[in-house]
């Protein structure tokens, strides 16, 4: 039901499945495809756009949709509806969690496809398979902290409190621009955020390695902390309609 929910509402898939391919063909569209990336480790600009535009794709889809749909769902007292059954906070929150991640998935295989049929990206099959996977999985811990915004805000507040996090954590992870350009300490920082880790995950993929354990447990951490807060919140919440 969540799933057919997400997929009725088309200005909601345009943003979250078109825009990001959009924005990808429009970054990389006059870079040449053989230039590389400056503090990439050898990675060419369509690629690493390319790993980019997909994981901002899938951190819209989980983390704008779940927020704001959230907190609209607290104050209609459809939540307090669902409190009153057996579901436990738990469920409740990795139904929320899953259905977007299932939404998330569009959005990454249309920016490899833009990436690949019109920039001329060219990766091993098993690449192609490993960074869909690494990048949805990924996509699990943003959805956990969309499920929680949406317990903290209300339905008027949950899209900027997102907007404001979605783009902080955009620019400072890297995934807009590489963070060598920032000052050392935003780059410190930004090492330790999670969209940070979230991109590393497809770029060491691209290189031909695998991720780094440091980039999967801290996403693992991350998304533990959001799940469990959400679950929190849901149990505690007394909003009534």
């Amino acid at each position: 039901m969540e799933i057919k929910r997400s997929l009725r509402n088309r200005k909601f898939l345009f943003f979250s499945v078109l825009f990001p391919a959009l924005l990808f063909l429009i970054t990389a569209g006059g870079q040449d495809a053989d230039a590389t990336m400056p503090g990439s480790g050898g990675l060419s600009v369509p690629a690493y756009l390319m790993v980019s535009m997909a994981s901002f794709g899938a951190l819209t889809a989980v983390l704008m949709g779940n927020s704001e749909r959230i907190a609209k769902e607290r104050e209609s007292g459809w939540v307090r509806q669902l409190r009153l059954t057996s579901l436990p906070g738990r469920g409740y929150v990795l139904a929320k969690t899953a259905s977007a991640a299932v939404v998330s998935l569009p959005s990454i295989l249309v920016v490899f496809v833009a990436g690949a049929a019109v920039k001329g990206v060219r990766l091993d099959a098993w690449q192609w398979l490993a960074l869909t996977g690494s990048i949805w999985a990924g996509s699990l811990c943003f959805a956990a902290l969309g499920v929680a915004v949406g317990y903290l805000a209300t339905s008027d507040t949950a899209r900027p409190i997102a907007m404001i996090l979605y783009f902080t954590l955009s620019v400072l992870g890297g995934l807009w621009m590489p963070a060598t350009t920032f000052p050392h300490w935003l780059q410190t920082l930004g090492e330790w955020l999670p969209t940070h880790a979230y991109a590393a995950l497809g770029r060491a993929i691209e290189l031909g390695g695998a991720p780094h354990t440091k980039d999967v447990v801290l996403l693992v951490a991350y998304f533990t902390a959001f799940a469990t807060g959400a679950a929190w919140l849901y149990r505690k919440d007394t909003l009534k309609a």
